[in-house]
């Protein structure tokens, strides 16, 4: 029953997904890769929450929160109000300026070879660390609710494997056949099923912690967690109570947050959605609209990770199994299946979006600016679908080996996420907000920032352990990138500043009420925080 409502789930979003796409014109630049700049609010919000709430954050943040408690769910709030700094600053700049990419907006602020290092900094983040990071999350739950080693007679690396292959020949063909419009229709179908069937994890889980303690009802399993578990509902933890603890309470005010800055409003794999959107209020709406629905976020993707500890913590070795562990016992089967589903749409959803994105890049950027400026715009779509295909092979070879060595995903793909998000947000900030800064200033940024957490890691993994956050590095090295930016600057500023015009693609007419949308997010946001506190 388990594989049947599985199987019917997919092969139904499958089908609602051609049907919805078949019309679409992707035979363009802008119809592949930013859907003819057509989507809507729902959309974008659908697409905007399932590119996002991927396996290597349900796996890995309930993994978290199998470990640490609520304290993870600093991921969680910190969104809202990175997401309505996109809506209300970055988004109408973008939008302004008509990009298809945000290495594009470096390139008017600055110049070619800017863009050209952003891209291939973007890219080999992709490469290493998003891709094989959604794969390795999204086998290591598969496997589980589908106890995919016995098949494979009791061999969990050979499932891992092939669980790895199966998801990403998948997903692959979402990106590569489908463009944007594809990939946005089949996130909004599935989006909603993580909704729903994210919920219901939490109600089984404190319905079986209510049954186990001799009790019913959610009320009772959620006093019987919380008075069983007191040490795993403290979300404010300082290092110096736990040197162990994931996101320590003063590291929120340093790479925490920048990392956040950098995900909801450089990362093209997000922001590329809402260069689609058909105007800046219809793009707004949607931002904010996913803003709101991530208020829901720790009901999803950190306390099912709690009621797991609280369930099966003498029965889990791995705590990237805690999620899927708990959805195979308390789920009836048919529900088990669905979810099964809907969590195979999301692992596709991140993996088909990282790909789709990376193709844009490479195709609008690197190959028509570097390799063939006389290219047409069904060259870049060709050349982008095959880029896609060699990337989802490399993602497929490296995925496993993250799976099965890396440790725990999500800490371990924001440490390593550093590497090229915080000189990004660096050189980003000041592209958006400065007029005189020179091109040679962005260059240092994107090359200095990059190497020298690269060193960090290095040093850190293969050393010596280095007594200091990764967070804390983060945020001193995004200060004294920003320094050397402004020091190159007042050397040598640029002769004139720079003016941004509008490129008239899309109306970029505000949203009326996205400063109070924003504001409500924002305090929901810090409500959600202070609640756990």
């Amino acid at each position: 029953m388990t594989l049947l409502s599985f199987l019917l789930f997919t092969a139904a979003v499958a089908a609602m997904t051609y049907l919805l796409t078949r019309n679409s014109d992707q035979s363009g630049a802008d119809g592949f890769f930013l859907a003819g700049r057509s989507l809507g609010p729902i959309v974008i919000a659908g697409s905007i929450l399932l590119t996002n709430l991927s396996t290597e954050q349900i796996v890995g943040l309930n993994g978290g929160a199998f470990q640490d408690g609520v304290v993870v769910t600093a991921w969680e709030t910190l969104a809202g109000v990175s997401m309505a700094v996109l809506a209300l600053v970055f988004l109408p700049r973008y939008l302004k300026s008509g990009i298809t990419t945000t290495p594009e907006y470096l390139e008017k602020r600055f110049d070619h070879t800017t863009r050209f290092l952003a891209e291939i900094l973007f890219l080999t983040g992709y490469i290493i660390i998003l891709l094989p990071m959604v794969l390795a999350s999204g086998a290591l739950f598969m496997s589980t609710v589908f106890d995919v080693p016995t098949l494979f007679g009791g061999n969990r690396e050979l499932a891992i494997w092939a669980t790895v292959w199966a998801i990403g020949l998948i997903g692959s063909g979402y990106a590569i056949f489908g463009g944007l419009k594809g990939v946005v229709v089949s996130d909004t179908i599935n989006g909603v099923g993580l909704l729903v069937g994210g919920l219901l994890i939490p109600f089984y889980g404190l319905a079986e912690v209510a049954k186990q303690a001799g009790g019913s009802g959610i009320a009772t399993g959620w006093k019987t967690l919380t008075e069983s578990n007191p040490e795993k509902f403290d979300a404010v933890v300082f290092a110096s109570e736990n040197p162990e603890v994931s996101v320590p309470f003063t590291t929120l005010f340093t790479g925490v947050i920048l990392l956040h800055l950098f995900y909801w409003n450089t990362n093209q794999v997000i922001v590329q959605r809402t260069l689609a959107a058909r105007s800046l209020k219809d793009g707004q709406k949607g931002v904010l609209l996913a803003a709101f629905l991530k208020l829901l976020g720790p009901l999803i993707i950190v306390i099912p990770g709690i009621i797991a500890y609280h369930l099966y913590a003498d029965q889990i070795s791995v705590n990237d199994e805690a999620y899927g562990t708990l959805v195979k016992n308390v789920l009836p089967a048919p529900l088990t299946g669905f979810f099964a589903a809907v969590i195979a749409g999301a692992i596709l959803s991140s993996f088909n979006s990282g790909l789709n994105s990376a193709a844009t890049l490479f195709s609008t950027g690197i190959y028509k600016q570097r390799i063939r400026p006389e290219a047409s715009n069904a060259d870049m779509v060709r050349v982008g679908r095959w880029f896609s295909l060699i990337l989802a092979v490399a993602a497929m070879i490296i995925g496993p080996i993250v799976a099965l060595y890396a440790g725990g995903i999500f800490g371990y793909l924001q440490k390593v996420n550093g590497c090229y998000g915080i000189p990004m947000l660096a050189v980003m900030i000041c592209a958006l907000f400065t007029r005189r800064l020179p091109a040679a200033s962005a260059k240092f940024a994107i090359l200095f920032g990059s190497l020298v957490y690269l060193c960090y890691l290095m040093i850190d993994w293969w050393v010596v352990k280095v007594p200091i956050s990764e967070f804390h590095v983060q945020g001193m090295l995004f200060a004294v990138t920003l320094f050397g930016m402004f020091l190159i600057g007042k050397a040598k500023p640029r002769p004139e500043p720079f003016v941004q015009e509008h490129s008239g693609d899309v109306d970029i007419t505000p949203w009326r009420f996205a400063y109070p949308a924003a504001a409500f997010t924002v305090c929901g946001a810090i409500g959600t925080y202070l609640y756990f506190s």
